[in-house]
């Protein structure tokens, strides 16, 4: 534990500055073989997620040659290995190059054939806690689960998971994703579970059920996924997300309607998601490329700006790399004090513990 509460530790960010290091370019022969494929294709990386609209136009302003296809902006983890799996002899535009999936999703597709290694130039700042040995998956950044609150319809913010149980908030409560197949929602279970002082894995995840089941009784259960758009509607004026999803609609709302964040008290979880390429990738060097972007001080930074803490967020603010207006945007650093890094052993039980039982113990259809 004590390695993964250093990568979470933001006092770091007032180390001394040392000479920024220079990371190698990407080779000139990378940049021809991806600008000669002329194409690479994502999948379920909506714009306001993470700051993944500016991270993309990043990429195209550096490379105009290479054609960004976007599939499917609002899949899930699931989603995506499914796409991988789908388009195994199809090397068209339905085939994606890339996944960034929920860390759990990582080590399964790896095991099932479906990731080609790789490893980034800038390899050894990303934490050995969180990155395949071999290069199969690496991780990308964390956030930590959160409420976001239409402050136009709910009166009386929730503060901890305990609250949402309140009367006072009958249908309003929703998950920011389908349990079954979106890691978020899913860790957003997890957390639930937490919050109940259950060991984390399979025993928090079976908690985390048990709180859904009690909380969707009780009618505060909204069995739609929320997002910036549901929320301003007001058909989902609670959404439980990742912190820079829900800071991120909080910008884009730009106070219409007014919008709190919440960190709970308790249940604090931080998730990591993870970048790996398909092993059936119709475009391998943009899609290298396009990781030497992600783990640039460029694409790490854009992350950040999207309210995420990159991968090498610890190595960048040692080395002075970091702007302070850019984490004196996040919330304050004793909200993520607590925060409970998984191992992926506990992600996995808990993943099949959601997933398995969801809708035999909660029954609430999440579209």
């Amino acid at each position: 534990m004590s390695h993964t509460k250093r990568l979470l530790s933001l006092s770091t960010a007032l180390a001394i500055a040392v000479p920024s290091l220079a990371f190698a370019e990407p080779s000139a022969e990378l940049i021809e073989a991806a600008k000669k494929e002329g194409m690479l294709t994502t999948i379920a990386l909506p714009h306001d997620w993470c700051g993944y609209g500016d991270v993309i136009a990043s990429f195209k302003a550096k490379y105009p040659e290479i054609q960004v296809n976007e599939l499917n902006p609002d899949a899930g983890s699931a989603d995506e290995i499914e796409a991988i799996k789908a388009n195994k002899d199809n090397t068209g535009p339905q085939s994606p190059d890339v996944i960034d999936v929920g860390l759990a999703f990582g080590p399964s597709a790896k095991a099932e054939g479906l990731l080609q290694p790789y490893k980034v130039s800038t390899w050894d700042e990303i934490p050995d806690t969180i990155k395949d040995a071999e290069g199969y998956w690496y991780g990308d950044y964390y956030g930590v689960m959160s409420f976001l609150v239409n402050k136009d319809l709910v009166e009386n913010t929730p503060k901890d998971w305990a609250d949402l149980l309140k009367p006072e908030y009958a249908g309003q409560v929703a998950l920011a994703g389908d349990p079954r197949a979106s890691n978020q929602a899913i860790l957003g279970v997890l957390a639930a579970g937490l919050a109940k002082d259950a060991k984390s894995g399979k025993e928090a995840g079976e908690a985390g059920l048990a709180y859904f089941a009690e909380l969707n009784k009780a009618g505060n259960f909204v069995p739609v996924i929320g997002k910036s758009g549901t929320l301003a509607q007001g058909s989902t004026p609670i959404v439980i997300a990742w912190d820079y999803n829900a800071l991120g609609w909080a910008k884009t709302l730009n106070g219409n309607p007014p919008t709190e964040v919440v960190v709970p008290e308790k249940g604090v979880l931080a998730g990591v998601y993870v970048q790996a390429i398909s092993a059936y990738a119709p475009h391998p060097n943009a899609a290298k490329l396009w990781m030497e972007h992600l783990y640039s001080d460029e694409g790490q930074l854009g992350w950040l700006k999207g309210y995420c803490h990159p991968a090498r967020f610890n190595a960048m603010v040692k080395a002075g790399k970091v702007p302070q207006d850019l984490i004196d945007a996040l919330p304050p650093a004793e909200s993520y004090e607590k925060a409970y890094f998984p191992t992926l052993e506990e992600v996995d039980a808990n993943k099949a513990a959601v997933t398995g039982a969801w809708d035999s113990v909660v029954g609430a259809n999440v579209q």
